[in-house]
């Protein structure tokens, strides 16, 4: 960011834009087209043309498979070129604080990936940042051979093989919330997958045996939020009905 500043800021970055901006009033009292207009770039290294990217593509990714039917969200470029395509067994934490647990005892060990489930909108409620745990997979080294995956929320400051967002959530039975320890899982974030190698048979048994767990929350706002909150996938808004 402060290189960013020194670059020549939001208005560089603007200007850099301007052929896709819409025009449109800012807080500033001018057009955000005025603004782009005045933009001056002064490092061309730090805001590059549009046809002189750093990478080709942007920062996140959209995974789909059989363990995200509705997609799931992965911050490709904190991902080491090791960790872009892995194959793990499940290790299951039905929330965040048994899987901290479970990482401060050195429970995880490599070839493992971390499954955080019930964290979702309804789950959580409210989808909670992920940030401790994946925080702890890089601080204690274990980045190259550990990946988490979990329908909770991720912020920009997330590194490593971290997979959120992941959707339908397990409280709604999504297919996370069917997994099993031990499950094998494949990531391939250059293909965009995301798999539980599961036959659909065996999902669906599990999917007929599930149990909704009881809300976390039982009264006031946050009850009616968790009843009513949308997918992830469809922005975790609250439904009409």
């Amino acid at each position: 960011m402060e290189d960013m500043e020194w670059a020549g800021g939001v208005p560089a970055l603007l200007n850099r834009l301007q052929k896709f901006l819409k025009e449109s009033i800012t807080c500033t009292g001018k057009s955000i087209k005025e603004i782009a207009k005045e933009g001056e770039v002064w490092d061309e290294e730090v805001i590059r043309e549009v046809n002189n990217p750093v990478r080709k593509e942007g920062g996140i990714a959209v995974l789909w498979g059989s363990l995200a039917p509705e997609g799931a969200v992965v911050k490709q470029t904190a991902v080491s070129p090791s960790m872009r395509k892995f194959r793990g067994r499940a290790k299951i934490f039905n929330g965040e604080k048994e899987a901290l647990e479970a990482l401060f005892k050195k429970k995880i060990k490599e070839g493992d990936i971390i499954v955080i489930r019930y964290e979702g909108p309804k789950g959580g409620p409210g989808m909670p940042e992920m940030l401790s745990p994946t925080s702890l997979v890089v601080g204690m080294g274990l980045s190259e051979g550990v990946a988490l995956l979990t329908d909770g929320r991720f912020s920009g400051g997330t590194r490593g093989p971290c997979i959120g967002h992941i959707s339908p959530e397990a409280a709604e039975a999504g297919p996370i919330g069917l997994l099993e320890e031990g499950d094998p899982i494949f990531i391939d974030i250059e293909k965009r997958k995301l798999e539980v190698e599961v036959p659909p048979e065996e999902l669906k048994r599990r999917k007929k045996y599930w149990k909704k767990p009881p809300l976390k929350i039982k009264e006031g706002y946050l009850r009616r939020y968790s009843e009513l909150v949308s997918s992830a996938s469809k922005g975790a808004v609250l439904r009409k009905e």
